[in-house]
């Protein structure tokens, strides 16, 4: 119980070192969100000097408190679920773009994830089992160079080979904009064909680690003295290699799944800005061209409190798939 204690007050420490300094980016950042957005009202006609002020004071820049006071007013507003008004969406506020924007990144995220752990596990720990031969060599090369590519490259490579020279899938928008987002077929499986190339883009990048992490671990556990043991008793492959040596061999893949779903959660952002993906990472890229730093600062906060308790659920989750975790706990 009392590593647990300490376990969650790092993960509130660091989740309360990226509110901070969440509430320091935009103060840091050069331009003036309030001020571009009185710019933009002004290009349509007169508006009154006065609501300068307004929307400084809407937006959470009014120099006239002291900045302690202003991190308290950020903080309360934090605790209220309050990010803030989207200049690039106003009068929205930033929740309300998020609320809209996350589902895609969500339905992406979620499928791409399931895909390429399943693939990449299963196939770490049939090449750890025929280690040595022409098809451990072969795909280790293969996943390697897999590995080494940035997301955005593929992603590049993907929208020109697959998408504009060959044309078989759509590699822009999320959907067909001439229907109307709703659940009606026609809308689905536009949805679905327009995620096909983002999904493979992150499926590619992110199967390599897992099927590497995978095999490593796997190969260390053939050599333990249970999995002989199991060999010896003449039990079957399938069961040896799952029941006996998959089954201890994953573990090091569900500690590193925590760490890993942060990279996987930046370069979806990446893929999604590539393929004009409607989701956050998306809305991101469109923050940041517009100066909107609260949609911005709001979504870069999601995303660290979203993998700092990840990394909670894992550690968690590892105390019970590891017994002797609970028992050195225990102790």
């Amino acid at each position: 119980m009392r590593r647990l204690i300490r376990r969650i007050s790092i993960y509130l420490l660091a989740i309360w070192a990226a509110v901070t300094i969440n509430f320091f980016l935009p103060r840091l950042a050069p331009g003036d969100p309030a001020k571009a957005l009185f710019f933009r009202l002004s290009q349509h006609g007169y508006v009154n000097p006065a609501l300068l002020q307004a929307l400084e004071s809407e937006f959470g820049l009014d120099t006239t408190d002291p900045l302690w006071l202003q991190y308290l007013k950020y903080l309360n507003n934090l605790l209220h679920g309050n990010l803030g008004i989207s200049t690039s969406a106003y009068p929205a506020t930033v929740a309300q773009v998020i609320n809209q924007d996350i589902r895609w990144t969500l339905v992406l995220l979620s499928i791409s994830v399931l895909i390429s752990f399943v693939a990449g596990t299963l196939i770490g720990v049939f090449m750890a089992w025929k280690r040595g031969t022409a098809l451990d060599t072969s795909l280790s090369a293969i996943m390697t160079f897999l590995y080494s590519i940035l997301y955005p490259w593929l992603a590049l490579l993907v929208v020109y080979f697959i998408g504009f020279k060959a044309g078989w899938l759509p590699f822009s928008d999320g959907y067909d904009l001439s229907l109307t987002p709703g659940w009606s077929l026609d809308f689905i499986l536009s949805a679905a064909q327009h995620a096909i190339l983002p999904a493979f883009t992150i499926v590619i990048s992110t199967v390599a680690g897992w099927m590497l992490t995978m095999r490593n671990s796997m190969i260390t556990t053939l050599s333990e003295d249970y999995v002989t043991m199991a060999r010896a008793k003449g039990l079957t492959t399938r069961r040896v290699m799952f029941a006996y040596a998959a089954r201890n061999a994953v573990l090091p893949s569900v500690t590193g799944f925590a760490i890993a779903i942060g990279s996987v959660v930046g370069g979806q952002l990446l893929v999604e800005i590539v393929f004009s993906y409607p989701g956050i990472g998306f809305a991101l890229y469109q923050g940041i061209l517009s100066q909107d730093y609260a949609l911005a600062d709001g979504i870069l906060l999601l995303v660290i409190v979203a993998t700092v308790v990840m990394n909670l659920i894992v550690d968690l989750l590892y105390t019970v798939l590891d017994p002797r975790t609970r028992q050195e706990r225990s102790a």
